[in-house]
């Protein structure tokens, strides 16, 4: 099934950060699989724009670097965390949908977000018309409005609006993160004209899958949670043994036999 077909039915699609994590997500069964650009800056040590910080500290070169060894690992469909398009001007995120399209992506995320704050609602449209103009038939866009996550005024019914002026300027999916309550989240599948995105995994939330797809929620990522908990499971598998010297942490980790024969099957397109 192709990208563009899941987007008619409900489906789970877990975020990855390097090879080796795609090919675990695609391993487990799940129909197609997105990049995390928090996961990615961690992994190469750099901070992720935590809000209102600013703007990414890994570059679009870096990014979609790593994007293209996800891409090569494995055979299931990969959507992109492209972050705002990696610049303010429509020509700008045109260039980024090609460059993801290159790189072997079957779909993306632009964000109306530029690391500072919202862009002016008329821009925040044209990108999405030149992210569409650039993104062909095949690829899946998805139009992401940051300003729940933001946490300003910014009222559910303006996120709403924007979501619905993206959608009639070509996006496929929509987004809005940062809404963890399930009543409102039936609001946005109510009011959105167009299939939604929502990420679980952000905060305290304890939303589950069940829960968004009987919300009629269409595409469910996590973001960077999975690899925040794996971050998680380093630090205190590093202070057990920095502070009790033992190592039960040990006790969780795949086999090596299993991991090799694991990759071994990627390496001949099982995934």
């Amino acid at each position: 099934m192709t990208f563009r077909e899941l987007h008619a039915g409900r489906f789970v699609m877990p975020n990855a950060w390097d090879a080796g994590s795609a090919v675990l997500l695609a391993a487990a069964g799940f129909p197609a699989i997105a990049t995390t650009s928090a996961g990615i800056a961690f992994s190469m040590a750099k901070g992720d724009h935590t809000l209102p910080d600013g703007a990414p500290a890994v570059s679009r070169d870096q990014m979609f670097e790593r994007v293209r060894e996800i891409t090569a690992a494995v055979h299931v469909p990969v959507n992109g965390d492209l972050e705002d398009g990696y610049g303010a001007g429509p020509a700008r995120v045109a260039e980024t949908i090609s460059l993801a399209r290159s790189a072997g992506l079957a779909g993306g995320n632009i964000e109306d977000y530029d690391g500072r704050e919202l862009y002016d609602v008329s821009l925040a449209v044209e990108r999405i018309v030149a992210a569409r103009e650039a993104a062909g038939a095949d690829f899946v866009l998805t139009a992401r409005t940051d300003g729940q996550l933001l946490r300003t005024p910014t009222s559910l019914d303006e996120s709403i609006d924007r979501a619905n002026r993206f959608r009639a300027a070509g996006a496929d999916c929509l987004y809005v993160p940062g809404v963890n309550s399930l009543d409102a989240i039936r609001t946005l599948v109510r009011e959105i004209d167009g299939p939604l995105n929502v990420v679980i995994g952000l905060g305290t939330s304890t939303l589950t899958v069940a829960d968004l797809q009987s919300a009629g929620v269409t595409r469910i990522s996590l973001g960077g949670s999975i690899a925040r908990a794996a971050l998680g499971f380093i630090r205190r598998s590093a202070e057990e043994l920095a502070t009790c010297g033992t190592i039960t942490f040990a006790a969780d980790q795949i086999p090596q036999a299993d991991l090799n024969q694991l990759f071994a099957r990627s390496s001949k397109g099982e995934y």
